[in-house]
């Protein structure tokens, strides 16, 4: 049997990483910028994350939803602690996909109704509802395509016309687009989205899956606006590679036998896996440090990159140029052995490198971008 082929593949194979460092099985040495679609948050292999997970294994691995999982409540406590979001409640699962799914579910469930508002460029997985609520059609199958959802700019007036009808459950949003290319909605704008959720009896569902976990500098991207949305989707970082996702929801959504459920969502390697990250994300300060260092990142390559226009929050960054970016990508990977990560606009190049990356390996990539854009462009 082969692998089924859906993936274009560099000629590189990872054998062993450390911190914000790959090796590959030739012995080659790469700092990753990128961590793997933002799902590195706390570094390769650390050694908290590695002797939790270990420890846990030690004693059990899994078992299903039907019995009592006590690690469970204690990373939904430590979540609720480090998050600022005691108060709401937690369903675990497995993905960032799953995460919107039930997101979505839950507001239909909770509304009784089933019309979405998402964006334009919007990325919200590929599981039935998570891809049809995805501004692209290459990837939505028309087994998917029959939900109800509008694809509409960052515009209130736009949005509150949608809203009128009265047939939407939920509005969905990406504090910061990652796929789309690091495009941020104004806080006036989630601040508006929030007055009207609340006006027409929407629920504000805030895709965290990327944009969330520190990456921002501030634990979910939406607090800078200062929003409280009735979902928050989180997966990638959560985990720091250990697949595990989750919906924080608000204390007026209320549970009942059976209304979600998982088989492997919230089992104790998981959970153990989620508790090591936020452990490590309060103990060294990682929020402070992702914003520090993104500071210094956008200040050095607004000053010095050449580039049209520099995005994002924290260790969340897009670099606009004004060409096709995947030369320049290309030759960080295999001149420069420097991982970064490209967009839905192929002007984009998207940077999302551990949140404890250290100030040498910015300027390790600062100083390979240099070297690649040509003086010119950099004038």
């Amino acid at each position: 049997m082969e692998l089924f082929n859906v993936y274009p593949l560099n000629d590189i194979t990872p054998v062993r990483a450390l911190g914000a460092q790959l090796w590959d099985d030739k012995g080659e040495q790469y700092l990753d910028f990128y961590g793997g679609h933002a799902v590195i948050s706390i570094g390769h292999s650390h050694p908290h994350y590695v002797q939790r997970i270990t420890e846990q294994v030690q004693q059990i691995g899994f078992y299903s939803n039907s019995v009592h999982i006590p690690i469970q409540r204690e990373l939904a406590r430590k979540l609720g602690e480090v998050s600022g979001y005691a108060d709401y409640t937690l369903f675990l699962c497995n993905s960032g996909a799953e995460a919107n799914e039930n997101a979505l579910k839950l507001a239909s469930f909770h509304t009784g109704k089933s019309h979405v508002i998402a964006f334009k460029g919007a990325f919200h997985g590929r599981t039935s509802g998570a891809v049809a609520a995805t501004d692209n059609q290459k990837i939505v199958a028309p087994f998917n395509a029959g939900h109800q959802i509008s694809f509409l700019p960052y515009e209130l007036a736009d949005v509150e016309r949608v809203l009128q009808a009265g047939q939407t459950c939920a509005i969905i949003i990406e504090p910061i687009q990652g796929v789309g290319g690091i495009i941020m909605p104004s806080d006036e704008f989630l601040q508006g989205l929030e007055q009207l959720c609340r006006q027409y009896g929407a629920v504000l569902i805030a895709d965290e899956v990327q944009s969330g976990y520190g990456r921002s500098g501030k634990f979910f991207a939406h607090q800078h606006a200062g929003v409280r949305p009735g979902i928050i989707s989180v997966a990638k970082g959560m985990g720091n590679g250990f697949p595990i996702g989750g919906i924080l929801i608000a204390p007026e959504f209320k549970a009942s036998y059976g209304l979600l459920g998982t088989t492997f969502g919230g089992n104790h390697l998981a959970c153990a896996a989620a508790l090591a990250v936020l452990e490590v994300i309060e103990q060294e300060n990682l929020l402070a440090h992702a914003t520090e260092m993104g500071e210094y990142l956008r200040t050095e390559l607004l000053a010095n990159a050449g580039a049209q226009e520099v995005r994002g929050r924290g260790l969340m960054v897009g670099i606009k140029y004004d060409f096709p970016i995947k030369d320049l990508r290309d030759k960080l990977l295999t001149e420069y052995h420097i991982f970064v990560g490209n967009a839905s606009d192929p002007g984009v190049l998207r940077l999302l490198p551990p949140l404890n990356i250290k100030r040498e390996e910015v300027d390790l990539f600062l100083q390979a971008l240099y070297a690649i854009i040509p003086a010119q462009v950099r004038s």
